[in-house]
């Protein structure tokens, strides 16, 4: 019966602290440099300093992410030129199923691949999807978490607001 209570208590502990962790409006985005997927080379959130970036973590079996990921690629397309980046963070356990995941929903914005799942908990990630609007000082503006296709229209309001900030 002790070891049920120290194993509930020690649960609770870790449960609230990774809560307290998770990022919020203000708060500096936590530096990563990760490998692309679907090509050679590795990026990092330090090099697009001065853009706007909406960090985006997903994955395969991800249902809202079916939707999500084509929408923010049509967000990209239309602001990309005023300063605006979707850096897309995969989560996949398999990078097979990451790929064949773009397969089916193509976009053109940088795919990311954190199969050691490092970035997340950097993030404070609490489920899927979730996504970060960073500024262009590397501070987070907000926080979305889950999606659905009328989420876009407030996502994009926010980046243009973030766009307008110099």
């Amino acid at each position: 019966m002790r070891l049920l209570i120290t194993t509930a208590l020690l649960l609770t502990t870790l449960l609230t602290s990774s809560l307290s962790l998770a990022l919020e409006t203000g708060d500096k985005a936590p530096a990563f440099k990760l490998p692309l997927l679907t090509q050679k080379g590795q990026l990092s959130l330090a090099s697009y300093k001065g853009k706007v970036v909406y960090v985006d973590f997903w994955a395969s079996w991800c249902g809202p992410c079916r939707k999500s990921l084509p929408l923010l690629n049509e967000l990209r397309a239309e602001l990309k030129g005023q300063g605006f980046e979707v850096l897309a963070i995969n989560l996949d356990e398999d990078v097979k199923d990451a790929r064949a995941f773009l397969k089916e929903f193509p976009v053109s914005y940088p795919t990311l691949y954190d199969g050691e799942g490092k970035t997340p908990t950097a993030f404070g990630l609490r489920g899927m999807p979730t996504s970060y609007l960073i500024d262009r000082q590397g501070r987070v503006q907000s926080v979305h978490q889950g999606f659905k296709p009328s989420d876009i229209s407030k996502i994009r309001a926010e980046v243009i607001q973030q766009l307008k900030q110099k």
